[in-house]
């Protein structure tokens, strides 16, 4: 018997919503060229999404007009950082293309873009940013405990901090959808457009896809990761993340594949 097809969600806290309604299912699947594999079910990545927007709300302030800065690689931790900026209505500004590791090209300057200061700079090298007023250090490996790495003075330690805050949402400032959602070189997408072109963006995959995001693909940015995703889940499918270096045909079979990306 067919699945009922859903209507299309109108808000990232509605696309997690869902999530949490078949809370065991994976949803985001990480395969690392180190080895490390990492699955969150429906439930576990909404919960990681939660305590980022708890934190990032009631640390920061973030809300609509707040700019964050991922410095960080395509990884499944990126996608938390990102959903929790835009759950909370802030600004994702995201490096140029890149792929799994090495150096990020840098917006050109201008209103919007992401070589302006940020309010907040999330990254994994906070050496990189010597004049953040404010900055959160994230370990990428799935089993750290805390930030392998000199601490600025007044910098936040992810892997300490997230865990901390809430599993239920807290209060969120409205969202204004006009405003900008996601921010990178040559492109800037707005909270109430970001939606419309994921479900646009995973038209003619399957049903309930489960998608795999080939991270070694040339040219492929993080923000081409972050729209796959959210693509993916927006279709109320799953995303499977392949790090560079990994035989992606072997997990083609393994996860039970039905669309490359």
């Amino acid at each position: 018997m067919p699945v009922p097809a859903l209507e299309p969600p109108t808000s990232i806290t509605a696309v997690l919503r869902r999530l949490t309604a078949d809370p065991g299912r994976p949803r985001l699947t990480w395969y690392g060229a180190d080895g490390e594999r990492v699955e969150l079910s429906g439930h576990v990545l909404d919960n990681w999404v939660v305590k980022t927007t708890n934190l990032l709300v009631e640390e920061f302030e973030a809300g609509p007009g707040t700019t964050v800065l991922l410095d960080l690689p395509s990884h499944w931790r990126t996608v938390v950082w990102a959903f929790a900026t835009w759950q909370a209505g802030a600004t994702a500004l995201v490096p140029g293309a890149r792929g799994e590791h090495g150096p990020a090209a840098v917006a050109p300057s201008g209103p919007g873009s992401a070589a302006e200061p940020a309010d907040l700079v999330v990254c994994t090298d906070p050496a990189a940013h010597p004049r953040a007023a404010s900055l959160v250090a994230v370990s990428l490996p799935a089993l750290s405990r805390r930030f392998d790495g000199v601490l600025p003075a007044g910098a936040i330690d992810a892997a300490t901090s997230v865990m901390t805050y809430p599993d239920r949402l807290g209060w969120v400032p409205a969202p204004d959808g006009a405003l900008p959602a996601l921010v990178s070189p040559g492109l800037s997408i707005s909270h109430e457009a970001i939606l419309e072109l994921a479900l646009e963006r995973g038209r003619g995959w399957s049903d309930r896809p489960r998608s795999l995001i080939d991270l070694g693909r040339p040219n492929r940015s993080v923000s081409d990761t972050l729209l796959d995703v959210l693509a993916s889940l927006v279709g109320d499918g799953s995303a499977v993340l392949v790090g560079s270096s990994v035989d992606t045909d072997r997990i083609v079979g393994i996860e039970k594949v039905t669309d490359r990306v």
